[in-house]
């Protein structure tokens, strides 16, 4: 039996670990949302503020539920239904602007969505399984094996699962990590409640 020893919800302005209240933002844009949240918790990683709007947001939430981890051998797998859609726009935009033509490649960078499990992973040193969905909602059943197998073949001790979506300024992110001890079973019910 796996359990779910933490989960996060990063959405409307405030970041809630285990259906609490962990941080709340005066700030309605998501920029300025992000930059507050990277300062109350007082974390020191310059990069983050290079990172783009998706990376950010996996960023944090993997953040909170990593901040206090001493395993290096956690799998993550990370889902959403738009990609990295938000920079690939942006990207598309500098492309299409005649006057002004240079795409950055600072941007450019941020056009795969599993760039945002390449942050995290190098935040945290993890060189374990990793895998970015793109789906129409989170599939519960398949990241609930796909994690559990995981675990019982020893590919990964520990794995963090998320849902991240950031388009256009909407963002929600809903992640939450499965381990061999904890308070919540790992069951699709507690997965569906978590993630919907």
């Amino acid at each position: 039996m796996y359990y779910i020893r933490k989960y996060i919800e990063i959405s409307n302005g405030t970041i809630s670990v285990d259906g609490q209240l962990y941080l709340q933002s005066s700030e309605t844009d998501f920029g300025s949302m992000m930059k507050e949240f990277y300062k109350k918790m007082e974390i020191n990683y310059p990069k983050f503020y290079k990172m783009d709007d998706l990376c950010k947001l996996a960023f944090l939430a993997s953040e909170v539920l990593l901040k206090d981890e001493t395993e290096k051998d956690i799998a993550l797998l990370f889902s959403n239904n738009e990609g990295s859609l938000d920079t690939d726009v942006k990207h598309q935009q500098s492309i299409q602007n005649k006057e002004e033509y240079y795409p950055s490649p600072a941007v450019f960078v941020y056009t795969l969505p599993n760039i945002s499990i390449g942050e995290v992973s190098i935040r945290h040193q993890l060189k374990s399984e990793s895998a970015f969905f793109i789906a129409n909602e989170f599939q519960t059943d398949y990241m609930h094996k796909y994690a559990e197998y995981l675990l019982q073949n020893n590919k990964a001790k520990k794995v963090l699962c998320g849902w991240i979506h950031c388009l256009n300024g909407a963002y929600k992110a809903r992640f939450y990590l499965v381990e061999q001890t904890g308070n919540l079973d790992h069951t699709q019910e507690n997965i569906n409640k978590i993630t919907n």
